[in-house]
C-alpha cells in the first residue's frame, strides 16, 4: 500500500469511526476507535507514513485552533475568566515544573530539557475529546464551558512553554530574560497579527464583493485558509503563529456579528468547518494509531539508552506521569478552589462548596488529545551539529500514552463519577434566548408593516398584501404567545414541540414525494434538487 493509499485509507477509518462508535458499549469514545482503527491500517501497510514535523504542524492547528477561537462561548469565556485563567496559566506552569521534575526523576538519563518538553506538550487538554465523553455523560454545561476555554487557552500557553524547551535542548542555553522578552514578544506579536490577518481580509473580501459581486463559494475558501496566513504572519516576524491562529478566530467571532456574509454561504460554511474539524482531529488520532507500531520500536531503543531492557519500563513510566498529572491537576484545583472560598468569605459574600465529586471529575476530565499529539510530533529530527534528538521517540511514545491512559480513565471515570449527580439549570440562558427571540420578533413585526406599505404603493395588485402580511404576522405573534410567563410559556413550548413533530412527519413526506416525481421524469433533476434543499432547510431549522 502505498502512501497515497495509506492516506485515503486513514480518511475512510475516520469516516468508519463514526458508525463503529455507535455500535460500541456506552462510554467508549470515538479518539480511541480511531486509533485502534489507525494501529489496524498499520499492520496491513507496507510502509508506515513519514512525518514532517513542521508540515504535520502547519497543517493540523492552525484550522482547529481557529475553530476554537471562533466557536468559544464569549459569554461563559468572560463571566469565568478568572477560573479559566488560573487553569490555562497557572495550571500549565505548575504542570510543566511539576511533571518535569517528576519526568527527569523517573527518567534520570533524559535531559531535563527534553523532560520539561515533555511536561509543557502534556499540559494542553483537548476540548474535542471531552465532548466526545460529555456526548455519553452528563456534565454541566457550566463545567463544560471552563473546559473549553481553559483549552483555548492553554493550547498556547502550553505550546509556548513547549517551544522554549524544545529551543533550550537543541541549543543548550536558556536566558530567563530573553525568554521573557521573547515569550512577550510572541504574545503581543501573535494577538496582533492574528487580528490584523483577519480584519484585512474581511475588509478586502467586502470590498471586492461590493465592486464585483461575490463568487459562489470563494468566502468559504477564503475563511478556509485565513488560518494559515494568520499562522504564517506570525511565524514571519518571530511571533506565535499558535496564538495568532487563537487570535484570528477569535476576531472572525466578532466579524460574524456584523451579519455581512449571507445566509446561504453560513450554512454552507458552517458544515465545511464541522467537515474539517472531524476529519483532522479524525485523521490526527488515526495517524497516531498507525504511527504507534513505529513509536514503540524507537521508544525500545530509547529505552536501552537509557538503562533499562525490560520493556514494561515503558508502561510504568506512562502510568506514572499519568497519574502524576491527574495528582497535580487535582491540587491545583482544590488549592485554587480554596483560595477563591477564603477571598469570598473574607468580602462577606456566599459561595456554594463544589461537591468533592466534581473536583475530582475536574480532575479526570484534563484529557489530552490532538494539540499534544500534533505538538509532540514537530519535536526535531535532528540537534543543529546533526546528532539525533535526544530521547526523541521515548518523548513521543510517552506523549501518545498519555493520551491513551487519560481517554480511557475519562471514559471509565467521569460517568461514574457525576452518575446520579443532579446539576442546577441554567435559567439566564433560557431567558436570554427567550428575550432574543421576543425583541426579534417584534423587529420583524415592524418591518412587516412597513414593507406591506411601500409594496402596496408600488404593486399593481395592492390587495394581496394585508391578507399576506396577516399570514406573516401571525407566525412571529405565536412566536411571542410562545415564550409567554411562567404556565402559559410552558403551555406553548409544549405545543411548539408537538408541531414540531408534526412539521417534521410532513416534511419528510414532502421530500419522498419530489423524489418520486424525480425518479419518474415528472420534474427535472435540477427543480427536485431545488425543492428539496428548500425541505432541508426547513428540517435543519427545526432539528
Amino acid at each position: 500500500m502505498d502512501a497515497i493509499e495509506t492516506v485515503l485509507a486513514m480518511l475512510l477509518a475516520v469516516v468508519a469511526s463514526a458508525y463503529l462508535v455507535r455500535l460500541l458499549p456506552v462510554g467508549v469514545p470515538l479518539p480511541l476507535v480511531q486509533i485502534g482503527l489507525g494501529f489496524w491500517i498499520a499492520a496491513f501497510s507496507t510502509h508506515g507514513i513519514a512525518l514532517d514535523p513542521e508540515f504535520f504542524f502547519l497543517l493540523f492547528l492552525p484550522p482547529l485552533l481557529f475553530l476554537d477561537g471562533w466557536r468559544i462561548p464569549k459569554t461563559g469565556l468572560l463571566r469565568d475568566k478568572t477560573v479559566i485563567l488560573e487553569l490555562a496559566l497557572g495550571l500549565v506552569i505548575f504542570t510543566v515544573i511539576g511533571a518535569g521534575l517528576l519526568i527527569h526523576l523517573l527518567i534520570p538519563a533524559m535531559p531535563m530539557p527534553v523532560a520539561f518538553a515533555l511536561a509543557a506538550i502534556v499540559s494542553p487538554t483537548d476540548p474535542i475529546a471531552v465532548s466526545a465523553i460529555a456526548a455519553r455523560t452528563p456534565i454541566p454545561k457550566r463545567l463544560m464551558h471552563i473546559l473549553e476555554g481553559e483549552s483555548l487557552l492553554n493550547d498556547a500557553s502550553g505550546l509556548v512553554c513547549f517551544r522554549f524547551a524544545v529551543l533550550a535542548a537543541t541549543t543548550g542555553a536558556f536566558s530567563l530574560a530573553s525568554a521573557t522578552l521573547s515569550f512577550v514578544w510572541l504574545v503581543v506579536g501573535g494577538i496582533s497579527m492574528g487580528v490584523t490577518v483577519t480584519a484585512g481580509i474581511t475588509w478586502i473580501q467586502r470590498w471586492l464583493t461590493s465592486h464585483f459581486g461575490e463568487p459562489p463559494g470563494s468566502p468559504i475558501l477564503v475563511n478556509l485558509l485565513m488560518p494559515f496566513g494568520a499562522y504564517l504572519a506570525a511565524e514571519h516576524v518571530h511571533a506565535s503563529g499558535i496564538l495568532a491562529a487563537v487570535a484570528a478566530g477569535i476576531a472572525m467571532s466578532y466579524v460574524e456579528l456584523s451579519g455581512h456574509a449571507h445566509a446561504a454561504t453560513r450554512i454552507q460554511r458552517s458544515a465545511v468547518w464541522d467537515t474539517v474539524q472531524f476529519s483532522l482531529n479524525g485523521v490526527m488520532f488515526v495517524l497516531l494509531g498507525e504511527q504507534l507500531p513505529h513509536i514503540l520500536k524507537g521508544a525500545r531503543a530509547s529505552l536501552e539508552d537509557v538503562g533499562h531492557v525490560n520493556s514494561w519500563w515503558l508502561v510504568l513510566y506512562a502510568f506514572a506521569i499519568s497519574f502524576g498529572l491527574m495528582a497535580l491537576r487535582f491540587i491545583w484545583v482544590w488549592a485554587t478552589l480554596r483560595l477563591t472560598l477564603y477571598k469570598k468569605s473574607r468580602m462577606g459574600e456566599e459561595m456554594e462548596r463544589p461537591h468533592w465529586r466534581l473536583l475530582l471529575a475536574m480532575s479526570l476530565a484534563g484529557v489530552r488529545g490532538a494539540i499534544t499529539l500534533a505538538g509532540v510530533m514537530t519535536l526535531p529530527l535532528l540537534l543543529p551539529d546533526g546528532r539525533e534528538f535526544p530521547a526523541r521517540d521515548l518523548t513521543i511514545f510517552l506523549a501518545s500514552a498519555v493520551i491513551l491512559i487519560s481517554l480511557v480513565a475519562a471514559s471509565i471515570g467521569l460517568p461514574r463519577l457525576l452518575h446520579g449527580m443532579e446539576f442546577p439549570d441554567e435559567p439566564h440562558e433560557q431567558q436570554e434566548e427567550d428575550r432574543a427571540r421576543e425583541v426579534a420578533a417584534n423587529a420583524a413585526i415592524a418591518a412587516i408593516e412597513r414593507a406591506q406599505i411601500d409594496l402596496m404603493s408600488t404593486s399593481t395588485e395592492p390587495d394581496l398584501y394585508p391578507q399576506a402580511a396577516g399570514r406573516v404576522i401571525a407566525l412571529y405573534r405565536h412566536r411571542l404567545v410562545e415564550h409567554a410567563e411562567h404556565d402559559e410559556g410552558r403551555r406553548f413550548r409544549k405545543m411548539d414541540n408537538a408541531e414540531k413533530d408534526l412539521r417534521m412527519a410532513a416534511l419528510a413526506a414532502e421530500r419522498k414525494a419530489i423524489y418520486n416525481l424525480a425518479r419518474h421524469g415528472h420534474i427535472s433533476d435540477e427543480i427536485s434538487r431545488k425543492l428539496v434543499r428548500e425541505v432541508d432547510l426547513s428540517e435543519a431549522r427545526f432539528r
